[in-house]
Formats: C-alpha cells, sequence, structure tokens
C-alpha cells in the first residue's frame, strides 16, 4: 500500500524525535536517571556493598587471571574499570562487572600464546557486543537454550576445576586446556604432589564450606556479634586469603616455605594505552591480521559468553523489573572496550559476586563505582600483601565458587523432554572433551536441528465428530505449518476415514506454499473418492494463497460459528459462506 508523502515525511519525524530526544539519551545514561534522586541512605548501603563485594573481587581478580595465565594483577585492573564505567551505563544495580572463570578459561589458549592477546580480547570483545547493542541484535541470543547454556557453563566449571587440580596439590605438568586434559595430566604427574600444599588447600575448601553452611542455618549471635558474623560469611574468601597469607608470612619469617605462593604483584596503575595490535610469538611477529587469524571463529565465543553470562545474571536478579538487554550490551561493551586501555582481561557480570552484592543491600550501580575504589586501593597502597597469597588458597576459592554453576538438574527430565536433555549431554561432553567453544557450537548446532525436526513433525489433532447422520472427521491445524513438514501434514489427512472432513485454522499463522499445494492435493484427492472438505476459521491470507494455487478450492471456506448449519444444509460446491 502506497504512503502518502505528508504521513511519511510525518512517520521520519517522529522517528527522528523518538531517536534524538531527551529521554532516550537519558536512558541510554542511566546515571542521569538516578543521580539526581540520590539520597544519603542509598550513598551508605552503597559503600557497605561496595567494600564487602570488594573484598571479594580481590582474591577472585587475583585468581581468575592466574586461570587465563596472566599476572594477578591484571585481573584485578579487570574489577577496577570495568567498575567505573558501569557506573555510568549500567542499567540493573545488582550487576557486578569483572572477570569471571569462564572467560579466563576461554581467553587461557591465546594468553598461551602471548599475554598481549588478553588486552586485545577485551578490546575485540568490546566492540562486538556494542555492535550488537547499536543494532539491537540481542534477540539473537534467544536461540541458545537453556539446555546449551547450562551444558556449556557445566562443562566450564568442570574444565576450571579439573585446572585448579594442579595448583590444589602443586603437581608438576600442564593443566591442560581442556576437562579431560586436565585429569590425565593430573594423574600423570601423581606422584609430584606436594603434602603441605594439599592440606592447605583442602582445609581451605573445608573453611569456605563451613562458613557458607553458617549462613545457610541462619545462624546469629546478638548485637555486633551479628553483623560480624554477617561480614565474615559476605566476605570468607577475603578472610580466608588473609588468615593463609598471615599462615604463609610467619612461617617465612621462621624459616619455613611449605606453601607455593603468589609471588610479586606489581601494583601501582597500569599503563595506559591501546592494546597492542602486533605481540611476538616464537620469535616472529603477528600483526594484526595474524592476530585476528589466531583468535578465528573461535573467538567469537568470548563476546558472545560475556553477553549471555551478563543479561542472564541481570534477569536473574532484576525480579518482577524489566532488563533492557540492549542498555546492559551497550554498557557490557563500553566496559570492555574502555577496559582494554587499562591492561584489562575481558569482564563481564559475574554471578557469585552479583549475589553478593544483592544481600549486601545495594541499592544503586554506585556499588560498583565503591567496589571499584576497594580494589585500586588495594592494588596500590597493599600489592606487597598480595605475593605471600598461598596458590592452593586461591585454587579453593576457585573451586568452591565453581560448586554454585555446575547444574545436573537438566538431566532430570529426560522422561518429559528427552531431546532437550540430550543436546545438553551433547554441549557437556563436547566442552568437557574437545574444548569450551566447541561445545557451545556443537549444542547451538544440534539445539536448531532439534527445532527443525520438531517443525517437520507438526501435530494435526484429529477429532471424530458427527454431523446430521454422517460420521465426520474434524482436523485442527498447529500454528505453523513450513515445508519440510508438507508430506506428513498430507499423509495424516489423507489417513482420516470420515466422509466429512473439517479443517479447523484458528490457531494456523503461518503456512508455506509447498505445504498448500499438499493439503490443496489431498482434498482433490478425498472429492474424487466422494467425500467432502470443509476449510474452517482460516484468515484471508491463508485463503487467498490456497486460491491462488488452485481456484478450485475458492467455495469450500466457512468462517463462522454456527458451522454445524452450514455443514447440513450446504453441499460440496456450495460457495463460500461468511458471518
Amino acid at each position: 500500500m502506497l504512503v502518502p508523502g505528508h504521513e511519511r515525511e510525518s512517520r521520519l519525524v517522529r522517528a527522528a524525535r523518538k531517536l534524538c530526544g531527551l529521554e532516550s539519551w537519558r536512558r541510554r545514561v542511566p546515571i542521569s536517571i538516578w543521580l539526581p534522586k540520590y539520597t544519603l541512605q542509598c550513598l551508605y548501603r552503597d559503600i557497605i556493598a561496595g567494600i564487602t563485594v570488594g573484598l571479594t573481587s580481590i582474591p577472585q581478580g587475583i585468581a581468575y587471571a592466574m586461570v587465563a595465565g596472566l599476572p594477578p594483577q591484571v585481573g584485578l585492573y579487570s574489577s577496577i574499570f570495568p567498575g567505573f564505567v558501569y557506573v555510568l551505563f549500567g542499567s540493573c544495580k545488582d550487576v557486578t562487572v569483572g572477570p569471571t572463570a569462564v572467560l579466563a578459561a576461554l581467553l587461557a589458549k591465546y594468553v598461551a600464546l602471548s599475554p598481549d592477546f588478553a588486552c586485545l580480547a577485551a578490546f575485540l570483545s568490546g566492540c562486538i557486543i556494542l555492535l550488537l547493542g547499536v543494532l539491537q541484535l540481542g534477540f539473537l541470543l534467544d536461540f541458545i537454550s537453556k539446555p546449551v547454556i547450562s551444558g556449556f557453563t557445566t562443562a566450564a566449571a568442570l574444565q576450571i576445576s579439573a585446572s585448579q587440580l594442579k595448583s590444589l596439590f602443586r603437581v608438576t605438568g600442564s593443566s591442560g586446556n581442556t576437562f579431560i586434559q586436565a585429569l590425565v595430566n593430573f594423574f600423570k604427574n601423581i606422584k609430584t604432589i606436594h603434602l603441605w600444599d594439599s592440606v592447605l588447600g583442602i582445609a581451605s575448601i573445608i573453611f569456605l564450606l563451613l562458613v557458607k553452611r553458617v549462613k545457610l542455618r541462619g545462624r546469629v549471635w546478638g548485637g555486633w556479634g551479628a553483623g560480624a558474623a554477617r561480614c565474615a560469611v559476605r566476605a570468607r574468601n577475603a578472610l580466608l586469603v588473609f588468615l593463609t597469607s598471615a599462615l604463609a608470612y610467619i612461617l617465612y619469617r621462621s624459616g619455613i616455605s611449605p606453601f607455593a605462593l603468589t609471588g610479586k604483584i606489581e601494583g601501582g596503575l597500569p599503563q595506559f594505552g591501546p592494546p597492542a595490535f602486533s605481540t611476538r610469538v616464537n620469535n616472529q611477529t603477528l600483526g594484526f591480521a595474524d592476530m585476528l587469524q589466531s583468535f578465528g571463529l573461535e573467538g567469537l565465543a568470548l563476546p558472545l559468553v560475556a553477553v549471555l553470562e551478563s543479561i542472564a545474571i541481570a534477569k536473574a536478579f532484576a525480579g518482577s523489573a524489566a532488563v533492557d538487554g540492549t542498555q546492559e550490551m551497550l554498557a557490557l561493551g563500553a566496559c570492555n572496550l574502555l577496559a582494554s586501555f587499562a591492561q584489562s582481561m575481558p569482564a563481564t557480570g559475574s554471578f557469585t559476586r552479583t549475589a553478593l552484592n544483592h544481600a549486601s543491600g545495594v541499592m544503586t550501580p554506585a556499588g560498583a563505582f565503591f567496589k571499584a575504589c576497594v580494589v585500586l586501593a588495594a592494588v596500590t597502597l597493599a600489592s606487597g600483601a598480595f605475593a605471600w597469597i598461598p596458590r592452593a588458597a586461591l585454587a579453593a576459592v576457585i573451586l568452591v565458587a565453581m560448586l554454585s554453576i555446575i547444574d545436573f538438574s537438566v538431566a532430570a527430565l529426560w522422561r518429559t523432554s528427552k531431546s532437550e536433555v540430550c543436546v545438553w549431554a551433547l554441549t557437556l561432553c563436547t566442552g568437557a572433551a574437545a574444548g569450551l567453544e566447541y561445545g557451545i557450537a556443537a549444542g547451538a548446532c544440534a539445539d536448531v536441528l532439534r527445532s527443525l525436526a520438531h517443525a517437520a513433525r507438526p501435530h494435526i489433532l484429529l477429532q471424530p465428530c458427527k454431523v446430521g447422520a454422517a460420521a465426520s472427521s474434524r482436523a485442527v491445524l498447529p500454528a505453523r505449518l513450513q515445508y519440510m513438514c508438507g508430506a506428513r501434514a498430507a499423509r495424516q489427512l489423507r489417513g482420516s476415514a470420515a466422509q466429512l472432513l473439517l479443517l479447523d485454522a484458528k490457531h494456523l499463522l503461518h503456512i508455506d506454499i509447498g505445504v498448500a499445494e499438499d493439503i490443496i492435493t489431498v482434498i482433490l484427492e478425498l472429492e474424487q473418492e466422494g467425500r467432502r472438505v470443509v476449510l474452517w476459521n482460516f484468515e484471508a491470507k491463508h485463503q487467498q494463497l490456497f486460491e491462488q494455487i488452485n481456484p478450485n478450492v475458492k467455495g469450500k471456506f466457512f468462517n463462522g460459528i454456527n458451522i454445524e448449519q452450514y455443514l447440513l444444509e450446504g453441499e460440496a460446491g456450495r460457495t463460500s459462506v461468511n458471518f
């Protein structure tokens, strides 16, 4: 239909006003919305939450940097600068952006070539996520189903846990790039286990689980004791790191060094500047194109997983409030893009730190700012103390964190949804055996095939009914009949033995040309056998499609509620009646 010129112009004006209006720009910079309403009560609660989450971000940042094979301070920088950016553009008060175990595991194989790949990965991930946000392509993530995400995160948790066995027991050899490799390498070098690192690591795991158990039981003490207990539970990772570091320092002063330590951390601010677009690997210089080739298509898993994690976490903690997926992608893309100029690794929303932020009563995204300030103060003023952190204690922190990510609940759905469980199992097994990026690719492809197979086998409900003295059958068509299911749909209709077949299309939303042709063929065959077919509740567009394919079906449509009277009065060649 042609649209008058003045109407087209008014539409363009409205679209331009919507895009360039003040309210639209304020929505893209959420701090301009909540900051004018900020109160002292919000400030107090945000500071408390920021300090609590910051104390947890320090050991986790160091640990995840070591998972990726990077210097510990890189993990701290990745907790600082994304926080400063997210307070400006983030729309979810609970989300805490920083390094995560899954991104660290994906990044590790690129860092094994050169540490320069870390900053470049943050830069490229930021650009891709920003582009997705600008083009509003967040709906593409809806095609990655729950079984794929669950299988991927479980495989990631297993791989990360297995890779930490090397630090937990202080064995020699490589930790491996996959879950299977990590287990094989661990058992191959199991004779090199160090006793005291193993004792400290296992004791640290028990300590973290027991302290978490105190929280689960809700045990409280009166007065100041209750507050101290809550702080100890929420900052249990930082408390463990402090206790084990103090133990390592005291033993060192006594001339004993039983544990493998983190070692010296370069404190202070990072060297600000663009990420390296060239690097040296095995005495060969790789240019930007060569580095992109090293990432390959597998590198797309980094921004994809970052967006999936962050938006899933935002939705989990938003409650009944709506989550602006586009704004979250813009915020996450800006976090990674700008942080890449401060020697940071890729960052995204962290489930454990976001849960802690929520439990601490954060009121606005300003909590991310105070968290970043705590980590900044630690890396600039107390970096020397981090050298005494035992590696076994950091491995324990990671292992306990992974327990909350492992998810086998999908397997319990075997009786009701075998195909989805198979997709989950394929994603999990491929990710554990071949690599995480291959796991999510295999799972996504299997999920597409599962959906196509479901679409290719539509269920047409055949219900026996009686009109007058004739035996009749009512066929209720599904919502969609696509090209791959035409033959099956035709067979189902052909299988009816009734003299009168009533095709009910009240649920039909879409039908392909090929399916319509097959149905018309069946109608004509049934009429040649002396049977009657009536097409009921077809929309005008579907009716036009049938009539364009074969004009002989023009008199077979009926739209109305008094169908029984129409069938009793009508004949096979009756013209269409509409009520």
